[in-house]
């Protein structure tokens, strides 16, 4: 079991504030305070200080954060094994690329065993890491930005990323300059998803940004985004799995510019999650 006073320093790990910390604990801020202290005291370092007035994390409580997170998830893994020998109870995240168009056929088959249950939450990279943070994820797959010294991962592909359009577009086929690019109207992701930040970044080596094309509109679903392209309402960039789902698209691209990016598999570093993520890659012979 978690001490409770590593409960506290992951709650102050995540407010980095120590009123709203008491507050999300129920307990006295004077007592968050002695439950980091009893830690310092514990493992000989400093664990906060303030730099001009600001609270900021010592490298010492950085370290034991991964490991706090990781012996969260442990004790909870733990405790499921112990009550429950034969389900096997998964909670994965999926951006949604990935939860939408790649992972299907691991789904179905690893729902073809009875004694396997479940739960897909299929969101931005964003929050699906503030997920795996909080314990509520197992392990989730990414096609986005994450910080690998936080987490571990495995690739488990490359995807080119392209521009698509709708049929007869002039851009379709063609490779284009960014000057003919930001003359159309782009449809792009909700700020924290994956695809909006690899735009931005390419963008960003151009000296340009999104709010430079002649109109932008941001839509967080996939679907709607190839209804509207399809509708010649503007352009998108998405990847390669996606712009073949739908015979109206097109493809164009970027002149110089060939984008392939990984889809990871992430967890948090040190949880054991190997047994997990063998079950959802290859699953038990499906019961009678």
């Amino acid at each position: 079991m978690l001490d409770y006073r590593m409960d506290t320093f992951l709650t102050l790990c995540d407010t980095m504030n120590y009123r709203e910390a008491a507050e999300q604990l129920h307990i006295t801020q004077p007592a968050v305070t002695q439950h980091i202290h009893f830690l310092e005291h514990e493992y000989h370092c400093r664990l906060f200080v303030y730099e001009n007035r600001k609270l900021i994390k010592t490298p010492a409580a950085s370290a034991l954060e991964q490991y706090a997170r990781a012996m969260r998830y442990n004790d909870s893994v733990i405790r499921q094994t112990l009550q429950n020998e034969v389900t096997m109870d998964l909670k994965i995240g999926a951006t949604k690329t990935i939860g939408d168009y790649v992972i299907t056929d691991q789904i179905i088959r690893y729902l073809g065993s009875k004694d396997n249950a479940l739960t897909l939450i299929v969101d931005n990279t964003e929050h699906l890491l503030k997920l795996l943070d909080e314990n509520q994820l197992d392990f989730a797959i990414v096609e986005g930005f994450f910080d690998k010294k936080h987490f571990d991962s495995r690739c488990l592909r490359r995807e080119p990323f392209v521009g698509i359009c709708r049929k007869g577009h002039p851009f379709a086929g063609r490779e284009i300059s960014v000057a003919e690019l930001l003359e159309e109207t782009i449809i792009h992701r909700e700020e924290g998803s994956g695809t909006r930040a690899i735009l931005e970044q390419k963008l960003y080596g151009y000296n340009e940004s999104l709010s430079q094309f002649r109109r932008h509109i941001c839509i967080s679903s996939f679907k709607l985004i190839l209804e509207l392209v399809k509708t010649g309402l503007g352009v998108s960039f998405v990847y390669n799995v996606l712009a073949d789902s739908d015979p109206d698209l097109d493809k164009f691209s970027i002149q110089g510019e060939t984008i392939v990016r990984e889809f990871n598999l992430v967890w948090l570093k040190h949880a054991h999650v190997q047994e997990k993520v063998r079950a959802f890659f290859s699953p038990r012979t499906p019961s009678d």
